[in-house]
């Protein structure tokens, strides 16, 4: 059965101004980020995912741990950070239709952390604010039933990438899988999922904005929850994605370089192509600029040329 949730002129506004967003960063070459820029915004997004679960490190600590170099700290915050490294490494295999896929990566976040990591509940649980009880999962036995069935919803074809990504997270928060590690589940799948449709999401700061609004995050959740559908917490997360997304357009855009569009060019494996062709790819270069790219790339031995003047044409070697 499909997941309930409304789609409100909100949601339909955000999921425009988003698409748009994604067109102009990958224009501007930012799916393809730098090794530096990667490492950068894994740090970043390791640091404020575990941040919200309590963990104590700063980012230098976490680079020092990525580079394998010795941290003092509390021994469980350091494991958090190895466990969470690991997963992010396999991050490129996982698929967000597998439940295998998701069971593997709770066990990898968690090991060490928990008794039976990967493994869904055995008993009933409820979350506490202070005094108050603001949240009673469904019973254990309905678990396994309940993600099989939100498994399936995720292969549904006809539903938005966008939009099935913030059902899955709402839902598998709701469902509350696992004993502990759900919080950095529901959003480490939520990014597993936009990634695969848009490589860019893997460098979008989606953990620091959320980090950024806590009271928020918890407070979709619970309005979703009082209403039995996961309406408030799509427009949440959707309003995240596209801060998210706004964030890397004026913080992230850098002027390409020779290099940058000839590396870009010969990836994009186009058998035959004119100047033309390859300035309808860099709109904002001069025909005398795209001239010096095409015989720079002869040079290096990226493309082969053909014919002269009018009758030009490059193939890629």
């Amino acid at each position: 059965m499909k997941p309930p949730y409304v789609i409100t002129p909100k949601i339909l506004q955000l999921i425009t101004q988003i698409s748009a967003k994604i067109g102009a960063i990958n224009a501007s070459l930012l799916d393809k980020p730098s090794p530096k820029l990667r490492k950068q915004n894994r740090i970043k997004t390791i640091h404020n995912s575990l941040k919200i679960e309590g963990n104590t490190l700063t980012e230098e600590q976490i680079t020092a741990i990525i580079d394998k170099r010795r941290v003092i700290g509390p021994q469980k915050d350091i494991l958090e950070v190895l466990n969470t490294i690991e997963v992010y490494n396999q991050f490129g295999k996982l698929k967000y239709k597998n439940e295998k896929d998701f069971l593997k990566s709770h066990k990898t976040i968690m090991n060490g952390l928990m008794d039976s990591p990967g493994k869904y509940r055995k008993q009933g649980v409820g979350i506490v604010k202070g005094t108050k009880v603001e949240h009673i999962a469904p019973p254990l036995q309905n678990v396994p039933y309940l993600m099989k069935d939100l498994f399936r919803y995720l292969k549904d074809e006809n539903e938005l990438i966008l939009i099935k990504s913030c059902v899955f997270h709402y839902e598998m928060e709701f469902i509350h899988p696992f004993l502990d590690g759900n919080g950095r589940m529901g959003r480490l799948w939520q990014t597993l999922i936009l990634t695969k449709e848009y490589p860019i999401f893997e460098f979008i700061p989606l953990e620091t904005l959320i980090r950024n609004s806590q009271k928020e995050y918890y407070k979709a959740l619970s309005k979703s929850d009082n209403k039995g559908k996961s309406t408030f917490f799509i427009e949440y997360m959707l309003d995240i994605i596209n801060s998210s997304l706004a964030h890397t357009l004026n913080f992230g855009s850098r002027k390409l370089t020779q290099k940058d569009r000839l590396n870009y060019f010969k990836e994009k494996k186009i058998k035959e192509f004119t100047r033309k062709d390859y300035m309808d790819v860099f709109k904002d270069i001069s025909s005398a600029t795209a001239s010096r790219d095409l015989s720079k790339g002869i040079q290096m031995k990226y493309f082969i040329k053909t014919g002269d003047k009018n009758q030009t044409k490059y193939r890629i070697k």
